[in-house]
């Protein structure tokens, strides 16, 4: 369960469904079950929330991308890096940790959570949920845009999608 607190130090309760990608009704529906009222705040939510759903997909949204859209490789020991205190993300890194650095960067970019390389060929890259097999996308190299899926929206066929921070942010829903 998620407690949530806006500009108004009001108290919103939402349920694990928040972390995950739902449809544009159930967020509503789920919404007004735990709160009851409509205010700006949460309309502004909403509309936050119909316009990441508009959004369009891209590789970067799933994995850390460089610059030009090339699937960046996690660093060494990456995991034990980042789990340091001052490896937060908002210190600029120092020389011998760029490569560490900027795929922290890339990473913080991604709107959703779990998402692992599955085959990365001449044409075509795929990816796949690392918590369910059958989660899988591609995306042409070209574009780097999903032939299947063209929005957020169209993801929400699948049961399960986990939400990152950074699109937590975006809709306005404080983790």
């Amino acid at each position: 369960m998620l407690f949530l607190f806006f500009e108004k130090k009001t108290l919103i309760m939402l349920t694990e469904a928040s972390h995950k990608l739902i449809p544009m009704t159930d967020f509503v529906i789920e919404y007004y079950s735990n709160e009851g009222y409509a205010d700006l705040q949460t309309l502004s939510l909403m509309k936050n929330y119909a316009n990441f759903l508009r959004k369009p997909l891209t590789l970067g949204m799933f994995v850390p991308v460089d610059t030009n859209g090339n699937v960046i490789k996690e660093p060494k020991n990456y995991t034990a890096w980042k789990s340091l205190d001052h490896n937060d993300g908002k210190r600029s890194g120092t020389a011998s940790f760029e490569e560490y650095s900027l795929y922290q960067k890339a990473e913080q970019n991604c709107m959703f959570e779990g998402f692992v390389m599955a085959y990365n060929g001449y044409s075509v890259v795929r990816i796949e949920a690392s918590y369910d097999s059958g989660i899988e996308l591609s995306f042409n190299k070209n574009d780097l845009i999903s032939p299947a899926f063209p929005d957020v929206e169209s993801l929400t066929v699948f049961e399960t999608i986990y939400l990152a921070v950074n699109a937590l942010k975006l809709i306005g829903i404080k983790k």
